[in-house]
């Protein structure tokens, strides 16, 4: 799915139904709507708020309309990260997208970085989106101590000290 395609033609199907929805979002989805990627995504991962019934039931609706859209593109999947983020996260938006039924926002930058490398770490799935953002050396080592304190696990300031190392040298830092 590429984001801003779904999302341009969620915004028309929710406008038809007279619904609208305003909410912030992260992961693929939101890079993709600054314009950072331009692969597909899987889904749409909204952070805050839960998504309303009415909501949901016509993201469902409207993913039959598309093929290759799963029924639960539009989740609240990351929403427990809310908890976890730095303190005044919600000071730092920016919009993404508006439309006539939808407003979409997403973290500041260092907030959204520093989601994009906890996945990292936690998934390995995500090193050429944090490529793509492009951070610094000094947003890496502003990052790694949240990034370190994710997670209980022993092994895990390891783990993320060992990753952060692989992605500034593909970024060609020292680090």
């Amino acid at each position: 799915m590429k984001p801003n395609e779904v999302i341009r033609l969620f915004d028309d199907y929710l406008a038809l139904k007279n619904l609208s929805f305003s909410a912030v979002v992260i992961g693929g989805s939101a890079l993709a709507l600054l314009g950072i990627i331009s692969r597909e995504t899987q889904d749409c991962d909204v952070l805050d708020p839960s998504i309303p019934e009415s909501i949901k039931k016509a993201s469902k609706e409207f993913a039959k309309t598309i093929p290759s859209l799963k029924e639960d593109w539009l989740n609240n999947g990351p929403e427990t990260l809310k908890r976890e983020l730095p303190p005044d996260w919600m000071l730092r938006l920016s919009t993404v997208y508006q439309g006539k039924g939808i407003i979409l926002f997403t973290l500041g930058r260092s907030d959204l970085l520093k989601s994009k490398l906890f996945a990292y770490c936690d998934r390995g799935t995500d090193l050429a989106d944090c490529i793509a953002l492009k951070p610094t050396k000094d947003e890496l080592k502003d990052s790694i101590d949240w990034v370190s304190q994710r997670d209980g696990n022993a092994g895990w300031p390891k783990h993320v000290q060992k990753s952060f190392e692989q992605l500034a040298k593909k970024l060609g830092y020292e680090f």
